[in-house]
Order: structure tokens, then sequence, then C-alpha cells
């Protein structure tokens, strides 16, 4: 049984509760993070709290009492859980004042919920898609105008991922006014020519910390990175196309709305980035 964390506790995951008034339940009304664990050390940890407080900072929420104390609560549920490889989720909401209303509660009076559980993830880098390729379809994006904040209202893209699923491809990729914003779980990217292709940072789509990474490593491989919007008609067109998140690295796509991508297996671009995603990152995990 899984030992959680819950305001302060480590308790089994039996044990473990949440006012049926915390906002994040009722509204939403919160923000998460999820790092993945590699040869048991956290992966990418420092930017991901920085994005953690980002969110939380964009959205007037105050942070938890435990803040400064989340590389050790990281830490020992990954050694208490026995986590080799896998996921710590993070999940901070603005609490619960023990009652719904659509005001925010007082930050004063009212402490934010934290929450944090792993997921044990045998062989997380070694999955047999990325070898393979994933096939993916285009749907119309219609979340909110700030998908820059990881809040947890992710309804949307949970519908994307089915509607995926009925294709019978593996994932979304969102479209609006005619150009891809983003996966349902991740960022998105075309290569053509040997230039990686990827929407810019804005509002528009999630800051990946694996993308901040992942592009890094492109330059000083010096691969030429191009950010900008593109379309599903360049996507299909494209040589290679591939996402990026803390779950799965780097992994390529094959297809896009039943049009195969250049050889129709992985190309030597994103094959290559992944390599190097996670040659550097289990070095640099702590």
């Amino acid at each position: 049984m899984r030992t959680v964390y819950v305001n302060g506790d480590y308790l089994p995951e039996t044990e473990a509760t949440v006012s049926i008034f915390d906002r994040g339940f009722l509204m939403a009304d919160g923000v998460y993070e999820v790092t993945s664990v590699l040869d048991g050390k956290l992966i990418d940890f420092a930017g991901h709290l920085a994005r953690l407080e980002r969110s939380l900072s964009e959205l007037d929420m105050k942070k938890p009492a435990a803040f400064d104390d989340l590389l050790d609560i990281h830490r020992e549920l990954v050694r208490v859980n026995d986590i080799t490889d896998g996921l710590v989720y993070l999940q901070v909401t603005r609490g619960s004042d023990g009652d719904r209303d659509f005001a925010f509660p007082d930050p004063a009076t009212t402490e934010p919920t934290l929450v944090l559980f792993t997921q044990s993830k045998p062989g997380l880098a070694d999955n047999p898609a990325a070898k393979a390729g994933i096939k993916v379809i285009g749907i119309e994006d219609i979340r909110w105008g700030r998908r820059d904040i990881k809040t947890v209202q992710l309804l949307y893209p949970s519908m994307g991922k089915m509607m995926a699923k009925a294709a019978g491809a593996d994932d979304a990729w969102m479209v609006e006014d005619g150009h891809v914003t983003e996966g349902t779980s991740n960022n998105a990217y075309i290569v053509k020519g040997g230039r990686i292709i990827t929407r810019q940072l804005s509002n528009d789509i999630l800051h990946g910390i694996t993308r901040a990474a992942v592009l890094r490593f492109a330059r000083e491989a010096q691969m030429q990175v191009e950010e900008r919007p593109f379309t599903i008609d360049e996507a299909k067109a494209a040589d290679e196309a591939f996402v990026t998140s803390a779950s799965a690295f780097v992994m390529p796509v094959v297809e896009i709305d039943g049009a195969v991508i250049g050889t129709g297996k992985p190309g030597p671009v994103a094959t290559r980035l992944r390599e190097i995603y996670l040659e550097e990152s289990r070095k640099a995990g702590v």
C-alpha cells in the first residue's frame, strides 16, 4: 500500500482524506506538478518547483506551509514507496473554509491543501512506444485562455484523450485558429529540413519543463530551433514530429489524422533528442 502526503502527514493511501468543501474538488481551484523519477532520482525538480511557484502566483494562491520542504517530501515519498522509476504527483488547492462560495476564502484564515503521491512505473524510460512512435489526431482547442497555468482543470484534455482512443490513435493535438497549440498533456513539435519547429511560449500553451530542457539540449547540439505556430497540414508534410512531457520525455509521432509522417518510423532528430535528454537528466537528477 502506498504512503501519501496530506497537509503535513504521511499516511497510508486508504486513510488519506480531503474535505468535501475543498475548492480543488468544488471549483478545480488548484494547481499541480508531476516530477519523473529515474533510478530513484527526481528529474528536472528545480524547474517543476519554479513553475509551481509561478502557477500559485498567477492565481494569487497562498504557498503551502511546507513549500520550502517540498524536495524533502518528494524524496521521502520516493524512499518509503521504494520508487526506482515512476512519478511524484503534487497538488496545491486554495483549501476549504467549510462551505461553497465563488469568492476566494480569506488566505489569512484558510490554509491551502497540499497533497502528494507516487506512481511506480518500472522501465519508464524504456517505453516501447518510443521505438514505434505514436499516432495523433487533431481536435479543436476549446480550453480557457490561460493554459500557461498548470491547473487541475483537465476535463477537456481528458476528453481529447478519449477522442483519440475512439479514433484508434494514442493522443490528440489541439488546434486553435488553424494552428496547433499543444497535445493533451504535452508540447508538440515538427521537424522539417533538420529544423525543429514548435509553438512559442505564451498564455496559449503550458510552459513545459521538459520542453525547456529539450530545446536547450537541441541548441547545444547545434540543431536549429524555430519557435512559431504550425498547422496540421505542415505537420503532415514534415520529416518528423514528436512531443515532450515529464512522463514521456521525447516521444516520436509517426501519424497525424491518418497521414504518415516521414518514413512512418521515429526519425533521427527525435531519437537523438530522447537519448540526450535521458542521459543529461539522469546525470542531473536529485
